[in-house]
């Protein structure tokens, strides 16, 4: 089955047609940017202009930047603390809007769906976390398989540190701090020791944007227990994954 799946980011809003039996992309990407204040009705007018993009009237998924339950905002968007989004049905406000059934979830669950079912994840039971690293810091949490929804762990202070997580090893802060790759990947390292102790995790997978260039930063022995692989979807996932969520697949 072919899906609409749409991932929102910090500076781009990204859609492609899916097919949710492979994860695979089944279309070219169509990218318009993010609108720069995140006001409600700027971004519903995005997700609107992509579906008819593509002349598309079926299920349509979206990954969005905050912690949702049953479609409905419960946090402030990620880098976009902009008032009006807590509350609303993101779901009945894209679905009126654009004449589609839309089902929206956290942007990082989404991609995290896509990796434990066509990617490093694939097959790994027990606790499994993936990590998404981009404007913020995102994560998918799993067991068996199975999303635990909303661990918003960007939001994590580190022992040593005054800041939360995302402003201080999102992905982009090595940019904005002028980082050299093992710096960066020193500021990983802590922060998967942190999420080793708290939960005990089989598999931590790490996505995002800068995980293409994973051999810079990342080694598969930074922790003791804990097995530290990169994402095989990266960029993909998100799309992928807000395309299973909008017709089942889990």
């Amino acid at each position: 089955m072919q899906v609409l799946g749409i991932d929102i980011g910090g500076s781009g809003i990204k859609g492609a047609l899916v097919d949710t039996n492979s994860g695979k992309l089944k279309s070219d990407r169509i990218r318009v940017k993010t609108p720069p204040g995140f006001e409600i009705d700027n971004v519903t007018e995005a997700i609107v202009y992509l579906i008819e993009e593509f002349d598309y009237e079926g299920p349509v998924g979206v990954g969005f930047p905050a912690a949702l339950a049953n479609g409905t905002v419960l946090t402030p968007p990620t880098a976009h603390h902009v008032a009006g989004w807590v509350g609303q049905s993101v779901n009945d406000r894209f679905s009126e809007a654009s004449g589609c059934d839309v089902k929206v979830l956290n942007d990082a669950d989404a991609a995290g769906l896509a990796e434990m079912r066509f990617g490093a994840g694939r097959g790994v039971n027990g606790v499994v976390i993936t990590v998404t690293l981009g404007t913020g810091v995102g994560a998918g949490l799993f067991m068996d398989g199975k999303l635990v929804p909303n661990l918003e762990v960007g939001k994590l202070f580190l022992e040593s540190h005054e800041e939360v997580v995302e402003q201080y090893m999102a992905g982009r802060i090595k940019k904005d701090e002028g980082l050299k790759w093992y710096e960066y990947g020193e500021r990983l390292t802590e922060f998967c020791l942190h999420i080793e102790h708290v939960f005990s995790p089989q598999l931590i997978i790490i996505g995002g944007g800068i995980s293409k260039k994973h051999k810079k930063f990342l080694s598969g022995d930074q922790l003791k227990r804990t097995r530290v692989v990169p994402a095989k979807l990266r960029n993909q996932a998100g799309i992928s994954g807000a395309a299973m969520w909008a017709d089942g697949t889990r």
